[in-house]
């Protein structure tokens, strides 16, 4: 009992293991969502906006500014008066006088009218931060589908290294049935010679797709964030929904597509500029008003009219106006340069919308096509198997040769890479027209 509890606890242990390395798709897009460096990076610009925005109040602010000074000097001073009519003039000299200047104040800028530029200022930052939403969101719907692309990949080639092991499995018959046939007197060496040759050549083949998973692998810890050379499983099969339709993808690309959103964004940022720019052709009024304290203390004075102690302080205020009349017609050019980037971001978004309608019919066909080319090769698979069973009943009783059973293996081999093929391919192009619509979030 002892012993049998053991290997019950190393089988559970193994079992938890082995679920604990498989990883789904939902677990590599979480993770991608966490620790995608593209997507961080563009999560740290729309911060960066989000910032821009909540500080844009400061603009409606007057500009406050406090200084204070405090010197202390120590000087020798020496004073010759002129005397008047004949008498001799007369020298005054003084060594370390120590003189104290004080000086502190407050003032206060506030700008009441700037042609509208602040307002025009804080709707444009507005705007900035959900063009920072959007470009997120693109990026996020670009890195799902290279998760999802390079994952299945890897479903792609765990089948395709399934099909080389089946040939291998074959071949290693034809091996066994050769060598058998040879012993008795029935066959040929250079049969035998040719199954081994087959075989090595499925067992190289073998290597390749192992060495061909471990890199994509690596290339999907990348895309996940996950540490190089780490080692789980994936799914055997690839879902595939058969059911789309094309006009669910080609209506509303306006309202879902990330691109074109983005776009249509840059057009409103770009609109909001000219509107900064028009303002330069208003005047600009502002208040100013300041609280300001001197004092100067002298411990000795040479002269007898300079003070011994000297303050000032008091509080003055007023209205400064700025009217723009020629400034070599940088207003007029700065706003020609905002309504020509008004026009260039319109034309980048017709251009966009282009490649995106000629993106999805694209995808489309090509999802259709893969479809079809999916039922048929599925069809196909089996006529193949069979073919192969019985050539290879057939040369087991020496009834056809090898090459009859390497023809329908060769058929068989072809079937299945027509076959898993279409089915990545199928993948692809659904996965490129969710995330021409933007539906890849959901």
């Amino acid at each position: 009992m002892k012993y049998v509890s053991i290997l019950f606890i190393s089988l559970i242990s193994s079992v938890l293991a082995n679920a604990q390395q498989q990883l789904t798709l939902q677990d590599a897009i979480a993770a991608a969502l966490k620790n995608n460096y593209d997507i961080l990076l563009s999560r740290n610009d729309s911060t960066s906006y989000a910032l821009d925005r909540y500080y844009s109040f400061g603009a409606f602010l007057p500009q406050v500014n406090g200084t204070a000074t405090s010197v202390w000097n120590t000087n020798d001073q020496e004073v010759k008066f002129v005397a008047r009519g004949s008498g001799k003039d007369s020298i005054v000299q003084r060594n370390g006088i120590r003189t104290t200047n004080i000086n502190y104040g407050v003032s206060l800028s506030w700008t009441l009218f700037d042609g509208m530029r602040m307002f025009a200022t804080r709707e444009k930052l507005i705007e900035l931060e959900r063009l920072g939403t959007l470009s997120v969101k693109a990026q996020v719907v670009n890195s799902i589908a290279a998760v999802i692309n390079n994952y299945f990949n890897i479903v792609r080639q765990k089948q395709q290294l399934k099909a080389v092991e089946e040939q291998m499995s074959i071949n290693e018959e034809r091996v066994k049935l050769a060598d058998k046939k040879l012993s008795v007197g029935l066959g040929s060496k250079p049969e035998l010679l040719q199954a081994k040759v087959d075989y090595n050549a499925q067992k190289a083949a073998q290597l390749q797709q192992q060495i061909l998973i471990a890199q994509l692998r690596d290339q999907l810890n990348q895309l996940i964030g996950f540490k190089p050379g780490s080692v789980y499983e994936v799914t055997d099969s690839i879902p595939i929904n058969m059911s789309l339709q094309y006009g669910e993808f080609a209506q509303k690309l306006e309202q879902t597509n990330p691109l074109l959103l983005v776009a249509k964004q840059n057009i409103d940022i770009a609109n909001l500029t000219v509107k900064e720019q028009r303002a330069g052709l208003w005047p600009t009024l502002s208040f100013t008003s300041a609280y300001n304290f001197t004092s100067t203390n002298n411990s000795v004075v040479v002269n007898l009219n300079q003070p011994f102690f000297n303050q000032n302080k008091g509080f003055n205020y007023g209205f400064g106006l700025n009217v723009p009349i020629l400034n070599g017609f940088n207003t007029r050019r700065l706003i020609k340069q905002a309504q020509l980037d008004v026009r260039y971001q319109q034309i980048d978004y017709d251009k966009q919308r282009s490649l995106i309608d000629v993106g999805v019919s694209n995808a489309f066909k090509d999802y259709e096509l893969q479809k079809q080319l999916l039922h048929l090769e599925d069809d196909n698979i089996m006529l193949a198997k069979e073919n192969v069973a019985i050539a290879l009943e057939r040369f087991k009783q020496g009834v056809s040769t090898y090459l009859e059973l390497r023809e329908a293996q060769k058929s068989l081999q072809d079937a299945y890479n027509r076959l898993i093929a279409a089915r990545y391919n199928t993948k692809l192009a659904e996965t490129e027209l969710l995330r021409l619509k933007g539906e890849l979030l959901r």
